[in-house]
């Protein structure tokens, strides 16, 4: 659903209610709802996905890892290339805490 492009719909689907999450700056959701609010936020600021991939995963006893690639054009005119690592906890096939890592 993420190299779709559709990451709020994802958020809903599989985040659990009390799911929390934490960015690379320090950002943090502590609900489901919460998350939603701050990915809208940055979404609405995007003008063009160029891509988003994902290259390598991993996955353990309710556990994942996940390598993306986000390549974006701002509204704004600056450009935006993450190498991200999203490191995901579930529990009762439910996201309950995601933390992303800033790729080299």
């Amino acid at each position: 659903m993420v190299t779709k492009g559709q990451i709020l719909e994802a958020i809903e689907k599989f985040f659990a209610a009390d799911a929390r999450t934490v960015d690379f700056t320090g950002r943090k959701a502590n609900s489901k709802q919460e998350a939603i609010d701050g990915q809208k936020q940055t979404v609405e600021l995007i003008q063009k996905v160029n891509e988003i991939s994902v290259h390598r995963v991993g996955v353990g006893d309710d556990v994942t890892f996940a390598e993306f690639i986000f390549d974006l054009d701002m509204k704004d005119g600056s450009k935006i290339y993450w190498h991200e690592i999203i490191y995901s906890v579930w529990k009762n096939g439910k996201i309950v805490f995601e933390e992303y890592y800033k790729g080299l």
